[in-house]
């Protein structure tokens, strides 16, 4: 399947892209090689309507501007690390303080904001593109030269699949997602207070003051947090009055592998579009848009974001998140549209 390649403008005088994926049913999805971002996602509603359900921007100015990290690939170190340091090897390093105590998202100058080297992939029944970066040693505070390849796919059967491959050459840390936000009514079409979520998680990590984690897990049966069958988003919004909604990381059931496990589900009762994820990750944040503000205000969408644990460096009974010469990190996960 061809992809379709525009001017999406410029950055400091290099080119970037806008490239757009169709499969065989007319399904589309755009993406930049700024921030390897997911720029849209066109999918059919239960009357076959298409609709963008994918917060983002029309245009390369908007991801200019510092924003929620809508649509982008996040590194090296996604979701928080506690005050910006961890130890390797018995050097501390100190990383950008940019939330509150804690470092963020790989800091003030992340992935996102790399402009990456973009290659049509050929695949049967599917289009995709290989996004590759380097993160010189010692950006952002963190060790060793990274290699970086993300490669996105879009098949005939309307399944978004991303994989991240990286190598090092020295000892560090890294923890790559998608930063994707849905509204699958349709973006623009309401909040998301009314989309049914359905997660394969029976844990949550348990966090203090500032949402770096205990490592403590905490059965979600019962509780605030689960979703064992499906329940409104919005149902139990107001019993997180410290982080006005959901911003929580879940423990993906089943061992992670080279396979990907079915994480959650999510639908909206209106249009009839459900999303399934699945990936290979030990762990998934769930974050409602609390803090939405601007362009898209708060619970316009939501994240449902494939990684490996907050705090990970900081924490030894967590899956690690070292990465050592001669290693290669790999990682997949799935997004899945459909009607029902």
């Amino acid at each position: 399947m061809p992809i379709k390649t525009t001017s999406f403008g410029s950055v400091e005088g290099t080119e970037v892209s806008l490239f757009a994926m169709t499969n065989a049913l007319g399904h589309r999805v755009c993406m930049t090689n700024f921030g390897a971002i997911l720029v849209s996602v066109e999918v059919p509603d239960q009357n076959g309507k298409l609709e963008n359900v994918n917060l983002g921007y029309s245009e390369l100015a908007g991801y200019l501007e510092r924003h929620a990290y809508l649509g982008s690939t996040v590194g090296r170190f996604c979701n928080r690390i506690a005050a910006g340091r961890f130890e390797l090897n018995g050097k501390t390093y100190t990383l950008a303080i940019n939330n509150g105590p804690n470092h963020l998202h790989g800091g003030i100058k992340g992935f996102d904001r790399h402009i990456w080297q973009a290659e049509q992939l050929d695949a049967e029944s599917a289009c995709g593109l290989r996004f590759s970066t380097v993160s010189p040693n010692g950006e952002e505070g963190y060790p060793g030269e990274l290699k970086v390849v993300a490669e996105y796919t879009w098949n005939n059967s309307s399944e978004l699949t991303y994989t991240f491959r990286a190598t090092t050459d020295a000892p560090t840390v890294l923890n790559l997602t998608n930063h994707a936000y849905w509204n699958l009514a349709g973006v623009g079409n309401g909040d998301i207070r009314d989309h049914e979520l359905k997660l394969n998680c029976s844990n949550s990590l348990a966090v203090d003051e500032n949402l770096i984690p205990t490592g403590e897990l905490l059965p979600t049966a019962g509780s605030s947090l689960g979703f064992a069958d499906f329940r409104k988003l919005g149902e139990r919004l107001d019993e997180f009055p410290g982080t006005k909604g959901y911003d929580h990381c879940y423990v993906v059931d089943g061992e992670p592998g080279s396979e990907p496990r079915l994480a959650g589900t999510a639908r909206d009762p209106s249009s009839g579009r459900v999303m399934e994820v699945l990936t290979t990750q030990p762990g998934m944040q769930l974050y409602t848009g609390n803090h939405l503000d601007g362009d898209f205000t708060p619970y316009s969408g939501f994240c449902l974001e494939t990684q490996h644990f907050p705090d990970a460096p900081n924490k030894p009974a967590f899956p690690t998140t070292r990465l050592d010469p001669g290693q290669e990190f790999v990682q997949k996960s799935i997004h899945r549209f459909l009607v029902g």
